[in-house]
């Protein structure tokens, strides 16, 4: 068939779409949100009339997604690294509860943290739930994954997670797409107690999870993705998992590597290609993005002792993302260290953009908070934890999304009254509501800053959740609607910030403050939209 020129995110909801799915379930998060916004255009997914809008966050995706395997049909969730952190509960118990219609999770990882506030490998979320991990080596194993991985899940009868990282995600390459599958039938379970967790019958089910670990290992050995390639010179094997590989082959431009190789693409490890490579090889590379997992389960894996290098031993850096020139060094090749960049070049750090409604509310809030000690707001993940740095330097904390809400609570749990949280609109909805509540409950003096942008902007602007019910949320959760204010952040409503700020940080209880302005980016592109 014709091949199509896709990104790696595109690749993967080509191919979710082709596999028969139903409904893509996410909250947006780089690496990972251009999946759903190219499924969201796809012309064959607006026919289907495939569910693809965006969800409060990546908890309620993955819950939604499993309650569309439950009924029968095919269902794919994304999200990014963190983002698993926050649907870990649900995944971790789906892999017990197992699946009806197949369900993909498909997890973007961020290694050297280009829009992160960590470094994670998710590979470790599959190997604890103990299910099948994909992990593409290009852009055509993206597609076919997306497409084959609901089969994948139904044969299992488990969720599968399928692993790309940042530079899969945003590369491009020429991809072949298949046969377009059909959409599976409505049909519920057939055993009525598969999705009830009680304790008795999780046990039971936890059983048959391990009883199926068997399968999981032989299909992963049986593998298209998992291959040895045979090497003349037996004095190194490697073991090149996902992207990996690429980088590796990049140094063989015909294809042939003198060493033998172990690509890995499908999880569990393919033991009987590792025990061949340690029968026939003096020590082992382990070429793997992310964490050293594979590294580290070798360790106890070779009953010879084959030495093994990898990101432990220095052979590779600990941290960071993998590239050829890296892979040249391990390997004992030359290295190009590249062009040095001249003195004249400065770093430029990001920034608001000019006009964006953030800047005038840490404006009015740095004025009224020149009359305390600093150290008193929280911030939140969003493009508003730019306040941390010059000119404003206004926000001392981002740990995760909700964190400024509860850690402000804590802040003043302990003594340091005012605290200040501040938050964007579509965090507040994503994780921030359940802290307001806390806070509510104890009547803490915390004063919230929920800073409506009116989408999620910091991703490429998509519907915020909260859009529009802010106010009713606020007051539902119990805060008193005397102490419940909206305002436009502009430059002459500065003096009434300021004012509102002021009094509302000398407050003993929770208060709200909504400076509210569409993102200007978005509202540039709505206009130009509307011509």
């Amino acid at each position: 068939m014709q091949k199509h020129l896709f990104l790696g995110v595109e690749a993967i909801g080509q191919g979710a779409i082709d596999g028969g799915m139903s409904g893509v379930y996410s909250y947006p998060g780089t690496p990972s949100t251009e999946i759903t916004e190219f499924i969201q255009e796809n012309p064959l997914a607006e026919e289907r009339n495939i569910h693809r809008t965006w969800t409060a966050n990546e908890k309620t995706a993955l819950e939604t997604a499993l309650g569309m395997s439950y009924a029968g049909k095919r269902a794919m969730s994304c999200m990014k690294h963190v983002g698993l952190n926050v649907a870990a509960d649900v995944f971790v118990n789906a892999a017990m509860t197992g699946v009806n219609g197949g369900l993909i999770v498909t997890v973007a990882d961020d290694p050297s943290m280009h829009s992160s506030q960590n470094e994670q490998d998710s590979r470790f979320y599959g190997k604890f739930a103990m299910v099948p991990v994909l992990e593409p080596s290009s852009q055509q194993e993206a597609y076919d994954m997306a497409r084959d991985g609901f089969a994948l899940s139904e044969q299992t009868k488990v969720p599968v997670m399928l692993r790309i990282t940042t530079r899969l995600a945003h590369s491009r390459a020429g991809v072949a797409r298949k046969e377009v599958l059909p959409e599976n039938q409505l049909s519920l379970p057939a055993d009525p107690r598969q999705f009830i967790l009680l304790p008795a019958i999780a046990r039971r089910k936890y059983k048959g999870l391990l009883e199926s670990q068997n399968l999981f290992l032989k299909l992963s050995e049986e593998s298209i993705y998992n291959r040895y390639e045979e090497g003349a010179e037996k004095s190194l094997g490697i073991i090149a998992c996902g992207i990996a590989y690429n980088y590796l082959m990049e140094h063989y431009p015909n294809g042939t590597c003198p060493y033998p190789v172990v690509k890995i693409s499908q999880y569990p490890l393919p033991e009987n290609y590792i025990n061949r490579l340690d029968q026939e090889c003096d020590e082992i590379l382990v070429l793997e993005e992310g964490a050293p997992m594979v590294e580290e389960m070798l360790k106890g894996f070779f009953a010879k002792g084959t030495p093994i290098k990898g990101r432990l031993d220095g052979t590779l850096p600990r941290d960071g993302e993998l590239n050829p020139d890296l892979i040249a060094k391990a390997l004992g090749k030359q290295m190009f260290s590249g062009y040095a960049i001249p003195e004249v070049v400065a770093n430029r750090p990001p920034a608001l953009c000019m006009g964006c409604g953030h800047q005038d509310a840490y404006v009015a809030m740095n004025e009224v908070l020149a009359d305390y000690s600093k150290g008193r707001v929280f911030s939140d993940i969003g493009c508003y934890t730019l306040g941390a740095l010059p000119p404003y330097e206004t926000i001392f904390s981002c740990v995760d999304m909700g964190a400024s809400i509860t850690m402000a609570k804590g802040a003043a749990d302990a003594g340091l009254i005012p605290a200040v949280a501040m938050i964007g609109d579509s965090t507040f909805a994503h994780s921030g509501i359940t802290g307001l509540l806390d806070a509510v409950n104890e009547k803490s003096s915390i004063t919230v800053v929920i800073s409506d942008n009116e989408s999620i902007s910091m991703t490429g602007g998509q519907d915020s959740s909260a859009f529009g019910k802010i106010e009713s949320i606020c007051i539902g959760l119990g805060v008193d609607p005397a102490h419940i204010h909206t305002i436009v952040p502009l430059k002459k409503n500065h003096e009434e910030m300021v004012r509102l700020f002021r009094e509302e940080f000398a407050y003993n209880g929770v208060s709200v403050i909504i400076p509210r302005r569409e993102c200007i980016q978005r509202a540039s592109s709505r206009k130009r939209n509307k011509k």
